[in-house]
């Protein structure tokens, strides 16, 4: 069982592979610990269903715990969160970045003492921003400012973000901001240039490597690295309920 600290995100492809063998690989998601997490993946490679198994543990993992979905396409698969108090979509996905942005700052004044966990799972964030710039450079540019600002101040604070893309583009990630991600998972077939950009010390170690759907590799606070699987879960409607309750809890 997952303690309130320790998350389960997969399990080590080879021994899964080689010997059918669980060998969990698990994620410190605790305060002191950086676990901003940036989901990389092309259509297919079972990136949606690893956002659900996330937040369905981290919902687990802190029960009392504040959720925030951007949902920029409106994904189908996330058609049941549609109805959450909690729940954005398309032009409104800014509107949850600024609520948890709003509380960063609230926490860093003093003005609020609490400290339970929020986070904001942002899905297609580079689509999205792309958009925003095709439309408004200004907010674009305000938008990642304050990503920013999350991934470098909303550690301490207890506030992590969950980015969720298919390619990952230095113009989404000002400053160098995505080396603020603590957690950092590319699944399914992946190109070099997203390797390049994710995790550009470990590109040898991945170099050969074949990972179908829902595998692939997970770098954990810059050079802890792993190949990993993500299972299907045995009770998938648990899961949704999971998620639902996380996006729904009033606080």
């Amino acid at each position: 069982m997952q303690s309130c600290n320790s998350l389960v995100l997969g399990y080590n492809l080879d021994m899964w592979k080689g010997y059918g063998a669980k060998i969990p690989v698990t994620v410190d998601i605790s305060p002191s610990t950086n676990s901003h997490a940036v989901l990389c993946g092309m259509s297919g490679a079972g990136k949606t269903y690893l956002e659900q198994v996330y937040i369905a543990k981290l919902a687990q993992a802190h029960p009392n715990g504040e959720f925030y979905f951007a949902d920029y396409k409106g994904e189908d698969a996330f058609h049941y969160l549609r109805q959450c108090p909690r729940y954005y979509s398309f032009k409104q996905t800014v509107n949850a970045l600024d609520i948890v942005y709003g509380k960063l700052n609230a926490r860093l004044s003093g003005e609020d003492e609490t400290r339970h966990s929020i986070t904001l799972i942002w899905d297609e964030y580079m689509a999205n921003i792309l958009a925003l710039m095709g439309e408004d450079k200004k907010i674009a540019t305000a938008t990642m400012s304050k990503v920013s600002e999350c991934l470098l101040l909303g550690r301490s604070m207890n506030i992590r973000l969950l980015s969720s893309l298919q390619r990952p583009d230095a113009i989404a990630f000002p400053v160098g901001s995505r080396l603020n991600y603590g957690v950092v998972v590319i699944l399914g077939a992946a190109v070099r240039s997203i390797y390049e950009m994710l995790m550009p010390d470990h590109i040898e170690q991945v170099k050969g490597r074949q990972f179908g759907r829902g595998e692939g590799v997970a770098l954990l606070q810059g050079t802890d690295l792993h190949f990993i699987k993500i299972p299907t879960v045995r009770e998938p409607e648990r899961m949704k309920t999971l998620c639902l309750q996380a996006l729904s809890q009033s606080m």
